[in-house]
């Protein structure tokens, strides 16, 4: 027999390595980046077309490279990075693999033109598909650009499996928001098709989170700092009633790289443990600086999990960290024994003993005395008028009851017949009987509607049902375009990131055919003057912010799905809840409105509305 097992070709190779390093635009994105940061760049340009399709182009100002170095940065497991499996454990890097520029050049074509400082002249080389096309002397600035166009041009299965533009630019722009917020002292510019969408210069950690996630931010945020031998924190948490429904706002850097990591998570959740709505998550810009030597980055091509030697401990500091920030700016209620400044005794009193108070009493002053009267007959006055008081006969006790007889209380002499007043009349426990078996349902919890069928019992989750009511109505408007609003008395102003604001402005046309009515929109916050007929006012804020979290979570590739998932939402956010009675009108109201829908077996998450329990169901538990 022959062997079957055998080598795979480079090309091929590559392209497997390609698939773990490069899922998306947005991996190239991140890996050109921080190529870009290693480099030595403190001015780094991004440069998109069609959300990563067409191109994605980055340009540093670091140190270049030369002609040998530049020709073999695309072999795999080709880096400056590390030398020995020792450097592992003191990475100060970004990248260390070596497998980056090799994957992306398998799958794409990538034009790289670098120049060191003292070098004359730089060098520009193609590569199509693993395979290098040309490499030439040019003229060009010191440092290195980065052109891959066309990604997956050899793989059209992978290409068919990316998003629409939309939901790429928004990977891009998540994994900009990562790198730019790790290193506050490199400039950065974004642009998409043309347009800058960021432009951030050289600044402070305060401003970068500013300048990236809108100017309101800088009230919300609560600084962090603390020191020690384990660990150090510098950062922000956000207050608690800026919190979010969603993750977007939450950030952890460790030695300036982003990770994700649920364990520290739960610790700032901890700390904000009482301070938080349900369903709500607080925002954190968190950098955390660890001995290189008690982490290992080493496990996932993304480089986003790490290993620590010693995650309790780190825990622990995190938690109490962020707990006592909110203490210190009075931001969690805390028991202050401390004696208040204000009540202390000013220095330059401190000496002086203390005086009586001095007052002066007016003896011969009479109440009682007529304004224009002179003071000097006041007292013959007063000995008057208590000469009044003390001559006045006492009135007899019974006439303070004169004139208020009643017909009830007239003797027996009078000529009016006696009255009383009906007793109440007591009813019996079966009076409204007839009343009772009129009935068709009745609330099970005050989270089940059970109504009965000739075939046996029906059983309806009212959160469900009503979502499905709500789905159906919310759909038809906006496909009709022929939604009806109520106007605002006064109008509601709302406050959004850059990239919450995005999301809105894609889906205002379709928030407009539901009943929606904005006045002005602006970079970040909104003016909305109307609302759909029945939305209360204060579900405004958290049907837009559910909204937010659903398109991220779920992003919508059509128009159609666009309007679904907004019809998902609203529906979502405005169903009755769980735990909320409902008199016999509403039960009826919400059963026959939910068998009038199209699809009343469902809600629009896909699950079950209600059940039924047919006769010989129920006589089987008898048995």
């Amino acid at each position: 027999m022959t062997d079957i097992i055998q080598l795979l070709p480079d090309h091929v190779a590559n392209q497997i390595a390609a698939g773990e390093v490069v899922q998306r635009p947005a991996s190239v994105v991140k890996e050109l980046l921080e190529n870009a940061i290693d480099a030595d760049a403190d001015d780094i340009k991004l440069i998109i077309k069609d959300a990563g399709k067409t191109l994605v182009q980055v340009i540093d100002n670091g140190k270049g490279m030369s002609v040998t170095d530049a020709r073999l940065s695309f072999e795999r497991h080709a880096t400056s990075k590390i030398k020995s499996a020792e450097d592992l454990f003191q990475l100060n890097t970004k990248g260390f693999r070596g497998e980056a520029l090799a994957s992306i050049a398998a799958i794409a074509h990538v034009e790289l033109k670098t120049k060191r400082p003292d070098d004359e002249l730089g060098t520009v080389i193609e590569i199509e598909g693993s395979t290098v096309k040309s490499q030439e002397a040019t003229v060009i600035p010191t440092g290195t650009s980065v052109a891959v166009k066309n990604l997956f041009f050899n793989i059209p299965a992978r290409r068919n499996f990316l998003k629409s533009d939309t939901v790429e630019l928004r990977h891009i722009t998540d994994e900009f928001h990562r790198v730019a917020l790790a290193h506050p002292s490199i400039a950065f510019a974004f642009y998409h098709n043309g347009s800058e969408i960021f432009n951030v210069p050289n600044e402070n950690y305060r401003q970068r989170v500013v300048h990236i996630f809108g100017n309101k931010t800088n009230e919300r945020l609560v600084p962090v700092e603390e020191d020690t031998e384990v660990l150090k924190i510098s950062g922000f948490v956000g207050k608690p009633e800026y919190s979010k429904k969603t993750r977007s706002e939450q950030f952890f850097f460790v030695n300036q790289r982003f990770i994700k990591s649920p364990y520290l998570n739960h610790a700032i959740s901890a700390a904000f443990e009482g301070l938080l709505k349900d369903g709500y998550h607080a925002s954190y810009f968190l950098n955390l600086t660890v001995d290189p030597k008690t982490i290992d980055i080493n496990i996932h091509p993304t480089k986003t999990e790490i290993k620590f030697d010693d995650e309790h401990t780190l825990y622990a500091i995190l938690r109490s960290a962020v707990k006592h920030s909110l203490g210190q700016f009075n931001i969690a209620p805390v028991l202050d024994f401390e004696q208040q400044s204000s009540f202390d005794t000013p220095y330059s009193y401190k000496d002086k003993a203390g005086k009586a108070p001095t007052i002066e009493v007016d003896r011969s002053f009479n109440p009682f005395a007529d304004e224009g009267s002179k003071s000097g007959n006041s007292s013959s006055k007063a000995s008057s008028t208590r000469a009044s008081f003390k001559s006045a006969p006492a009135a007899n006790w019974e006439s303070l009851y004169v004139g208020l007889e009643s017909k009830g209380n007239r003797r027996q002499g009078d000529d009016i017949e006696v009255s009383f007043e009906k007793d109440v009349k007591t009813e019996t426990i079966f009076s409204d009987a007839s009343v009772e078996t009129s009935k068709t349902t009745f609330q099970l919890q005050q989270k089940y509607i059970v109504s009965t069928l000739k075939s046996g019992m029906l059983i309806i989750d009212q959160n469900r049902a009503h979502q499905r009511v709500l789905y159906e109505g919310f759909l038809k408007h906006i496909t009709i375009k022929e939604a009806t609003s109520q106007q605002l008395l006064f109008p509601l102003q709302l406050s959004f990131t850059p990239n919450e604001m995005n999301i809105i402005s894609e889906l205002q046309e379709d928030l407009e055919h539901t009943g929606f009515v904005f006045s002005d929109v602006k970079e970040d916050a909104i003016t909305i003057t109307g609302v759909p007929v029945g939305v209360p006012e204060s579900e405004v804020s958290i049907i837009l912010e559910q909204l937010i979290s659903d398109v991220e979570n779920d992003v919508p590739d059509a128009s159609f799905s666009a309007a679904d998932l907004l019809a998902k939402s609203m529906a979502k956010s405005l169903a009755i809840k769980n735990g909320q009675a409902l008199n016999n009108t509403e039960q009826e109201h919400l059963v026959n409105s939910l068998f009038a829908c199209k699809e009343p077996n469902i809600s629009p998450t896909n699950r079950p509305t209600f059940i039924t329990m047919s006769t010989d169901d129920i006589e089987k538990k008898f048995m």
